[in-house]
């Protein structure tokens, strides 16, 4: 244990440092690792673009209608973010709120189209939320701490004024089973932003569990997975005291016992 928590120390602070300079090269990799690497990038970028094809062709056509001005707040991720519907009325008060959620999607997606998705509309703020599908199609903590990374570094090569704030990974019933993981990765991609200036951790994980350690079923819908609205209100609560000019927000109780 103490060996994996070492190995992962060291991995946050290599990442971070690279997040810093993009031109950099991580210990352990020579400049063939890297521009292999590039290469493999490439066509994963191309085949993740054809799997999410209708996605990226919605945010396109809307973009078309109404590009959103530079400066705004970018909230992109998985489903959990695709679903927030009332995420521009609940934060009404910060300018430039644009969501590019996208359902199923994995943290290694976003890395792969943070420049489409981010970098693009030249946000002041970004916030990821993402991971628990990576978690659940098997790849491990560091692997999803990996990809984080590559997201921050892509978003700090062109962007880097813009603060990057990463959600933390939600303890969904219906993935309880994953939660050593889940808090693992949530650990570690906190160690990672204490080393990455500019950013930081926002903890929705604690807050979603119920005295007894366990998720708080109220906050989830019937497929244990996704929230409802009591769900997205906690987020909102925690989320507005890290948007500047949000108003602030009550958070719902637990439920008693």
């Amino acid at each position: 244990m103490k060996t994996a928590l070492a190995a992962a120390l060291l991995l946050t602070t290599a990442l971070a440092s690279l997040a810093q300079n993009h031109n950099a090269v991580l210990p352990y990799e020579s400049l063939d690792s890297t521009a292999a690497d590039a290469a493999a990038s490439s066509s994963e970028y191309l085949a993740a673009k054809a799997r999410w094809h209708n996605e990226l062709a919605a945010f396109f056509r809307a973009d078309q209608q109404q590009f959103p001005a530079p400066g705004g707040v970018v909230f992109v991720g998985s489903s959990t973010v695709r679903m927030w519907k009332n995420l521009g009325q609940d934060f009404r008060q910060v300018p430039g709120v644009v969501n590019r959620g996208f359902g199923g999607s994995t943290l290694a997606d976003c890395s792969l189209f943070a420049r489409d998705l981010v970098v693009r509309y030249k946000p002041r703020q970004v916030l990821v939320y993402a991971g628990d599908n990576d978690l659940a199609e098997g790849r491990t903590p560091l692997q999803v701490l990996e990809s984080f990374a590559r997201f921050a570094n892509a978003v700090r090569a062109e962007l880097p004024n813009t603060r990057i704030s990463f959600i933390s990974i939600k303890p969904s019933p219906s993935r309880e089973h994953l939660m050593p993981q889940i808090r693992e990765t949530n650990n570690v991609i906190s160690a990672y932003l204490n080393r990455l200036p500019d950013s930081e951790y926002i903890d929705v994980f604690t807050p979603m569990l119920g005295a007894d350690g366990r998720p708080r079923p109220e906050l989830f819908r019937s497929d244990r997975l996704h929230m409802t609205d009591e769900g997205y209100r906690l987020w909102q609560s925690v989320i507005a005291s890290r948007l500047p000019g949000a108003a602030p927000v009550a958070a719902p109780a637990a439920a008693l016992p």
